[in-house]
């Protein structure tokens, strides 16, 4: 008997723009989530306006991927107008270009949203704190289609929650990459207390992650633990992460997720640069399509994540003994800097580049074809103009350049680093 293929699971990127959205669907995302210009918990991102929506739902579509639009605020009394009308808005749009479902959190906006557009799955997300089988039981009885679940959770708990949802006809959902929040499922006051910007209110400016000064390094052991460094308190010229030392990565246990049933797994980042999006999505992608073939997430799936990492990365609260994955300190792995964007077509074997980075064309460039492909460009393989039409030898990050190259894997919106 040829067994049952595995469950895979849908993969869930961030789309903080238009650009970062396509980046998400050209690199493997099965579905993106966004948010507006507000009411999201991300209101620096530049979000989308309802014109910039119906844009991007009709991008998704083409690619065959879902949209989720983020109503997840918190909101105070004075905000629930604005939650009101943006529901409205958004039972107006016409279903062929419209999100596939709504993310909320509070209790209120779910009561508003069954309310004004009662056509939108609702998907609770991560900020609601979900816990446990009855809390789950109670979404479920909400008409809440998907849960988010907490971020504290273990494996166990996760699984457990995996089985209770099946059983009360609601999906669940985990973050597996990304920032990990200090506070207790994001509902963080940090940023209140700091700058009064209230992240439970779209304005968090991530203070958990800005580098403070230690006067000198700290380990703190725990009196019934002793040899056991339980905190470390580290600098580098002067200042350190203290609150949120390092980033999630659960790509070693995708099979697993598959396995217990989860529905969507995502990553974190609508504030993420699109380099970075590209490469976290691509190696996803790869790791999960590897689940077919029984493969299990390969070396280079790691360094692929390790050139988009901005800090350590670790196994959060999901294992019973966290596991360190990558330190950039510790570690002799050398993070190559991205190049470039190509952009469109601009002639025959030329494309119109958006440096990112210093790029002298003495040095080899990597292609990042999307599937984990990395064809690779020596010196003499490839030539660089400047708006003039002059060949150059080094170009800056922000300058438009043009590509000279008749590579067959060359395509619009590919990004290009040095190898």
């Amino acid at each position: 008997m040829i067994p049952d293929a595995p469950h895979i699971p849908e993969l869930l990127a961030p789309a903080g723009t238009p650009d970062k959205l396509a980046t998400a669907l050209r690199y493997g995302a099965d579905a993106v989530y966004l948010g507006g210009p507000d009411l999201s918990l991300r209101a620096k991102a530049a979000g989308f306006d309802i014109p910039a929506l119906k844009d991007a739902c009709t991008c998704a579509h083409t690619f065959g991927a879902r949209v989720y639009y983020t109503l997840n605020i918190l909101p105070r009394e004075s905000g629930l107008h604005g939650v009101r009308e943006r529901l409205e808005a958004l039972n107006d749009l016409d279903p062929a270009a419209s999100p596939h479902a709504l993310i909320v959190a509070d209790p209120g906006v779910v009561r508003l949203a069954q309310r004004i557009a009662p056509r939108y799955p609702l998907h609770l997300s991560t900020q609601a704190n979900t816990s446990n089988s009855e809390a789950l039981a109670f979404w479920a009885d909400q008409g809440v289609a998907r849960v988010n679940l907490a971020r504290e959770l273990t494996g166990p708990d996760i699984a457990a929650m995996a089985a209770a949802g099946r059983e009360h006809g609601v999906e669940v959902e985990c973050f597996v990459h990304g920032a990990q929040c200090l506070a207790i499922s994001g509902r963080c006051l940090l940023g209140a207390a700091i700058n009064r910007r209230s992240a439970n209110l779209g304005l968090c400016t991530q203070p958990c992650r800005f580098e403070y000064a230690v006067r000198e390094s700290i380990d703190l052991e725990e009196k019934t633990r002793p040899g056991h460094t339980t905190w470390r308190a580290a600098c580098a010229d002067g200042f350190g992460a203290l609150f949120a030392p390092e980033d999630l990565c659960l790509v070693h246990h995708l099979g697993w997720f598959g396995r217990v049933g989860v529905a969507a797994l995502k990553i974190e980042g609508r504030m993420r640069s699109e380099q970075a999006i590209a490469q976290t999505v691509d190696a996803y992608r790869a790791a999960l399509d590897g689940l077919c073939d029984g493969r299990m997430p390969g070396q280079a799936v790691m360094d692929e994540l390790r050139h988009a990492a901005a800090r350590p990365l670790g196994t959060g609260f999901f294992c019973e003994t966290p596991r360190l994955l990558y330190d950039p300190e510790a570690s002799p792995f050398i993070r190559r800097p991205m190049a470039g964007k190509i952009i469109a077509p601009a002639g025959d074997h030329r494309w119109s580049v958006a440096v990112k980075g210093r790029w002298d064309t003495a040095a080899a460039i990597d292609i990042l074809v999307p599937g984990l492909q990395r064809p690779r460009l020596a010196p003499g393989d490839y030539a660089l103009e400047n708006a003039a039409g002059e060949r150059i030898t080094l170009a800056h990050s922000g300058m438009d350049a043009v590509l000279v190259c008749d590579h067959p894997d060359l395509s619009a919106g590919f990004f290009l680093r040095l190898a």
